[in-house]
């Protein structure tokens, strides 16, 4: 059960909600009411008068955000009303200060972001901890120093988000999939193929799709080096995995083979259906590591159909997959689409 779930169910005529919310385990209609207004369903209203005075301000801001009227001045008369005794709200005080510490760092007001940011999810931590809030509230708060050049502070709020600490399935996945991405920065790969296949696990929990083979690439893209059939399944490795020391000397990757070509199929035969579409950039990256790992033959079908594909890029990489008889059919695709409208001005 989830939240778009009440809705559909609400949109097919359902008005015995409460069973439902209570299914999910939530106590509050705030969150349903704001995926009710990305989705432009008519619950919004019907919920009007179950959500406190605080829960209908905030709402009231999440719907200048998306019309892009969001401003201080609107956050702080949400904040007065959360922090009134008649109506306070420990919790969405916590979420009203990190609405504004993003507002803040939007204007150019870096330490001011830096304050809200630190504060609400101190705040959240504290009479929310791992809430869908809390959860926000740390991957805001990692994403504010990886953009003021924090990288190892980004790090640090990562490591926060525990994978048994009652998280989200899908905080831990964004968090393990931005740690992967850091770490291939700083050149550790090992780190970076651990957070990528953690990433890549707990999507597929969330039923996360697009996020599990964007996460299952890297991870294909990182270990295809470090292949070694006498290595430890990954799985293993990850439950092995303990909080490293400075004198502590690196892990060096070694991967099993049914782990990066495991993980290369499932991204394969999970990824956006079908071959049409002007960029394709999730087939591109695929083919090319299938290509690496010399594993073409998982793109077999896609190989055979030249004409259902649209994207210039990826009918150049399926000509220089093929064998010379093959080679023309793509020469000849590629060059008719290049000579189309859109290619020809």
């Amino acid at each position: 059960m989830n939240p778009e779930s009440i809705i559909h169910a609400y949109d097919d005529g359902e008005r015995e909600l409460e069973p439902l919310l209570e299914k999910m385990g939530w106590t509050s209609w705030l969150g349903v009411a704001e995926l009710g207004l990305l989705m432009g369903s008519d619950i919004v209203e019907f919920l009007a008068d179950r959500m406190s005075e605080a829960e209908t301000a905030t709402l009231e801001l999440v719907s200048a955000r998306i019309d892009g009227t969001i401003s201080l001045e609107k956050i702080e008369s949400a904040l007065e009303i959360a922090r009134n005794p008649e109506t306070r709200d420990l919790a969405l005080e916590g979420r009203l200060r990190m609405e504004r510490g993003l507002v803040l760092f939007e204007q150019g007001d870096t330490e001011g972001a830096r304050d809200d940011l630190a504060w609400a999810e101190t705040r959240l931590k504290s009479v929310a901890k791992a809430s869908r809030d809390h959860d926000i509230s740390l991957l805001n708060k990692a994403a504010f120093h990886l953009a003021v050049d924090e990288s190892l502070m980004a790090l640090q709020v990562h490591g926060e988000i525990s994978r048994h600490g009652g998280h989200a399935h899908e905080t831990v996945a964004i968090s393990r999939l931005q740690a992967a991405r850091i770490y291939l920065g700083f050149g550790h790969m090992y780190d970076a193929a651990r957070n990528a296949f953690n990433a890549h696990a707990h999507s597929m929990i969330a039923k996360q799709v697009e996020l599990a083979v964007e996460s299952g690439a890297i991870f294909v893209e990182v270990s295809s080096n470090f292949i070694d059939e006498k290595a430890e399944r990954m799985a293993d490795q990850v439950l092995a995995a303990s909080p490293r020391s400075i004198d502590d000397e690196a892990h060096t990757l070694a991967v099993h083979p049914e782990d990066v070509y495991g993980v290369l199929e499932w991204c394969i035969q999970n990824t956006t259906e079908g071959y049409s579409g002007e960029e394709r950039p999730d087939l591109r990256a695929l083919l090319m590591l299938a290509k690496r790992l010399d594993r073409v033959d998982l793109f077999a079908d896609l190989l055979n159909n030249p004409a259902q594909i649209e994207d210039a890029m990826l009918a150049a990489l399926c000509s220089s997959c093929v064998d010379d008889d093959s080679a023309e059919i793509w020469t000849d695709r590629l060059s008719e689409m290049m000579t189309l409208p859109e290619y020809s001005e």
